[in-house]
């Protein structure tokens, strides 16, 4: 299971940054009297309770953006309210109930997640009367809270964590496995249709020679060696400049939330054209979301004697640095050659996605990884990792505590990231890795690398641990 989501929606200028940096106790979004200063979603990682899970802030529903960005906030709005294990739904009891409040109201009824009424700007008590017509919008149970006046801060937290869906436990023996959701994704003319027809042993999708034939993502289920599958075949995205229909907006959008879906993805190549901007802007989205993928070079058939493989693998990794550790499969989804391959290789990812470390295991995979490269000195000292746990899966997300997060460089972080996957059974999956500050009275150090040499410096003391 993923980190639960808490995503802070509502109209604009209610607060919801506010209550975001508020909740968080930290500076994090901006926070301004000018509607619209928030347009994508800004993430933070908290801990309540023992409860690890995401705030997620995102911008006002209903706002026109003068920069003609209103269809992308939108976008993130909704990819946002998709995800949300929680929806605190943000009102202003100074401003009262208007009809974009109730306008909010009404989207929120198809969110399937369970969703907080708040009354920002409740400063006192005395005040509480003017937020109760806040209950016409049907949200069950609601709060008064002032980020002024730090009022009712813990009993909104209290209250989200109690909505938070259960911690996973194992799998009991006899549990039925989960169906795998492929998503197909990759611009147009890359041959996805035809590869879920051979999938599904059927003329499951429409195919031709006509770009943009599939407008819409259609799920489709198959089976391999006795095992249920989900295809989602999907439409081939545009650069966005090309987008000029609502049929292409509404394709291109269908398309990332298939993504966001799906438990593996395949991202689709033509080996007779260049990789492009498209297929650069599609991968960015995959590795934002951290979903486990597998590079596709469809069509090899025609390739066959005038191109190695090595050569488009040599492409592939220098088009795409930062996702060096994606597999890579050449396959002819017409006649079906190495699709079987290809499935079984998902699976593989599927499993590594959902895999769990013991805490122990994973000290000492970082203790080793710090004995080999400490951290650089930062301010003439060494930063400290004290430990490290897993706090989810799919992906796996792993949060180290440490003397000063800001003093461990990217380079380094992605050293860190490095060693995990050499050594922890992700070696091809995307691992969500978050640092933070060991708190005041946390005495725990299970990792004590290189504790007597001169250049480390104890923080202990420094940190409150």
């Amino acid at each position: 299971m993923g980190i639960p989501q808490v995503v802070i929606v509502g109209r604009p200028n209610v607060g919801k940054s506010s209550i975001f940096n508020w909740l968080a106790r930290k500076r994090l979004a901006i926070v301004d009297g000018v509607a619209g200063v928030t347009r994508d979603r800004v993430t933070y990682l908290m801990c309540e309770r023992e409860r690890y899970f995401e705030f997620v802030d995102t911008g006002g529903i209903g706002f026109d953006d003068p920069d003609n960005l209103t269809p992308k906030i939108e976008e993130q709005i909704s990819a946002a309210m998709e995800s949300a294990d929680v929806v605190v739904f943000v009102v202003d009891t100074r401003a009262g109930l208007t009809p974009l409040d109730q306008e909010v109201g009404r989207r929120l009824r198809y969110v399937d997640a369970p969703v907080i009424c708040v009354a920002n700007k409740t400063d006192d008590p005395s005040m509480d009367s003017q937020a109760d017509e806040f209950y016409k919008l049907g949200r069950g149970k609601l709060v008064c809270v002032s980020t002024l006046q730090n009022r009712n801060r813990q009993l909104l937290l209290d209250m989200i964590v109690e909505r938070l869906p259960k911690p996973d436990r194992e799998e009991r023996p006899g549990t039925e496995e989960p169906v795998m959701k492929v998503a197909i994704v990759g611009r147009r003319n890359v041959g996805k249709s035809t590869f879920v027809n051979t999938l599904a042993q059927a003329e499951r999708m429409i195919t031709s020679e006509v770009a943009g034939t599939t407008r819409d993502s259609v799920d489709v289920r198959f089976e391999l060696d006795g095992k249920s599958f989900l295809a989602i075949d999907t439409p081939g995205l545009r650069r966005t400049k090309s987008i000029s229909t609502d049929v292409d907006f509404y394709s291109s959008h269908r398309a990332q939330r298939s993504v966001r879906r799906a438990d593996v993805v395949l991202m689709f190549f033509d080996p007779s054209q260049r990789i492009s901007k498209v297929d650069k802007q599609l991968c960015e989205y995959i590795a934002e979301n951290y979903k486990p993928c597998v590079f596709v070079v469809n069509k090899w058939d025609l390739m066959a004697g005038s191109m190695p493989t090595e050569k488009w693998v040599t492409y592939l990794h220098d088009a795409f640095r930062t996702m060096w550790y994606v597999p890579i499969a050449f396959i002819t989804g017409q006649t079906g050659k190495n699709v079987k391959a290809l499935l079984n290789h998902a699976q593989m990812l599927y499993t590594q996605a959902r895999e769990r470390v013991l805490t122990a295991g994973l000290n000492k995979v970082v203790r080793q990884a710090l004995d080999a490269n400490p951290p650089p000195l930062h301010q003439n000292r060494r930063p400290k990792i004290f430990y490290a746990t897993q706090v989810g899966t799919e992906p796996p997300t792993v949060v180290m505590f440490c003397s000063d997060p800001k003093a461990l460089s990217e380079p380094y972080r992605r050293y860190l990231l490095g060693a995990l996957r050499e050594h922890l059974p992700f070696a091809e999956v995307p691992i969500k890795l978050y640092l933070r500050k060991r708190q005041p009275g946390d005495k725990r150090a299970e990792i004590d690398s290189d504790a007597d040499t001169p250049d480390v410096v104890d923080t202990t003391a420094s940190d409150g641990g």
